[in-house]
């Protein structure tokens, strides 16, 4: 087993990070949510394999020859699950992996590392992962339909449900979107 050094960088923008989550938005004609990411997984020619990971490992990216494959906990609530899913796609549109075993086996770990906001890449496939589940411009039409006070647990609730999120990950984009708007 070999891993490598990461070279320092920038993580890619909101805004670029948001025209390629949109690109697959519109290639697919998805307009509605709860966004169908199992579709956008296969049209980005991933498997998706559900199993019962050990410990707080939510799911994994596996590249091998052709083939690409999702690994998700399937002991995850769903929505963890779909969030899951939409990190690894993430990595997927923007990472090689950085654990090689065997012959270009690469892999990406969707763990609590990535949620510290520390790793350019785990900031990447998480900002694509809320783009992809929680879209900017649907998440601003629900913004203006009707102004939602994050603190406000019943109006959050309802709408994580519409997006099939949890309601900590639409507090985070809600908070997200409202910052871009008015920053």
């Amino acid at each position: 087993m070999t891993t490598g050094k990461k070279e320092a960088r920038k993580p890619r923008t909101a805004a670029v990070v948001r025209r390629d989550a949109e690109r697959h938005l519109i290639d697919l004609k998805i307009t509605q949510p709860p966004i169908p990411i199992e579709r956008i997984a296969a049209a980005m020619n991933a498997r998706i394999q559900y199993v019962p990971f050990d410990g707080e490992l939510a799911g994994m990216l596996v590249r091998r020859d052709k083939q690409i494959i999702i690994g998700v906990n399937s002991l995850h609530h769903p929505n963890r699950q779909r969030f899951t899913i939409a990190h690894e796609l993430g990595h997927l549109q923007y990472h090689e992996g950085e654990i090689h075993v065997d012959r270009k086996l690469q892999l990406n770990r969707r763990d609590q590392v990535s949620s510290l906001a520390i790793d350019p890449d785990e900031m990447e496939a998480n900002r694509f992962a809320a783009e992809l589940l929680m879209p900017f411009k649907m998440i601003v039409v629900e913004l203006k339909a009707r102004p939602i006070d994050i603190e406000d647990g019943v109006e959050i609730k309802k709408l994580a449900e519409k997006y099939q999120v949890s309601a900590q990950a639409m507090t985070h984009r809600i908070t997200n979107v409202i910052i871009q708007v008015t920053g």
